[in-house]
């Protein structure tokens, strides 16, 4: 490989804002803020959601099919009159 043309691959924590859950991997991303971890200074990227809190992954999430809207309250309404 040539040198000086491929971007700095390091570890790198980031954390979920929303729940404080963080975990280390390698990436290229660039940051400014670092964060100590087991004695060693990392880039920190700060994240709004991550598989921990996303609610497809968490479970919670609702599908509108099921909550009964009004095209589903329609059909309830005349399906006596279906042929």
């Amino acid at each position: 490989m040539k040198d000086g043309i491929h971007p700095n691959y390091r570890d790198v924590v980031f954390v979920d804002q929303s729940n404080g859950f963080q975990f280390v991997t390698r990436s290229t991303v660039q940051t400014k803020e670092t964060i100590d971890i087991d004695g060693k200074t990392l880039p920190l990227v700060k994240l709004e959601t991550t598989s921990e809190s996303h609610p497809f992954y968490t479970g919670t999430q609702k599908s509108i099919d099921n909550l009964g809207g009004r095209v589903e309250k329609f059909r309830n309404k005349f399906a006596q009159f279906k042929k």
